[in-house]
């Protein structure tokens, strides 16, 4: 894995190396690269300990830190994914979820780890950027009361069906 310039770090409690397998397994053109240990105790490990994990997710570099379970994820930072159709959003939603995830609203949801992802279809992005505004209103509102994105239900939305 090549170093990048700039790499997103995530920053997890012991569980680095678990998530980027999961990520790996689950998104295209994502793996897992290094694994770096500790070489010496530090406040949440010991030396030898996991601490850095070099992983990719869909192309983006990242950096596992295991630092402790003195920070959190929030909603404030998600991937967002750009999904082709339902099955494909099917797939990753149920993928994220299933796997001790939570649903959230409007095509969010977070992975057991706390990391928050946008499963967009892009059906729904074409939609809410109609210039047709009546049009891009419609499956908008239609948007906000799903939690996983459902195509069929924005495109009906977005005809005015």
């Amino acid at each position: 894995m090549a170093t990048s310039k700039n790499t997103v770090c995530l920053w997890y409690d012991g569980k680095a190396l678990e998530a980027a397998r999961f990520y790996a397994e689950t998104f295209p053109d994502s793996a897992v690269g290094a694994v770096h240990r500790a070489p010496a105790d530090y406040p949440s490990g010991k030396e030898g300990d996991v601490l850095v994990v070099e992983f990719t997710v869909m192309g983006i570099p990242c950096i596992g830190l295991n630092g402790g379970a003195e920070f959190q994820h929030n909603e404030s930072f998600s991937f967002q994914v750009a999904t082709d159709d339902q099955a494909e959003t099917d797939r990753l939603w149920n993928a994220i979820v299933g796997n001790g995830g939570q649903e959230s609203v409007c095509g969010w949801c977070k992975d057991k780890w706390g990391i928050s992802w946008q499963i967009t279809p892009r059906v729904l992005t074409d939609a809410y950027t109609d210039p047709d505004r009546a049009a891009a209103k419609r499956a908008f509102l239609a948007m906000m009361e799903m939690g996983k994105i459902d195509i069929a239900k924005i495109e009906a939305a977005r005809r005015g069906g």
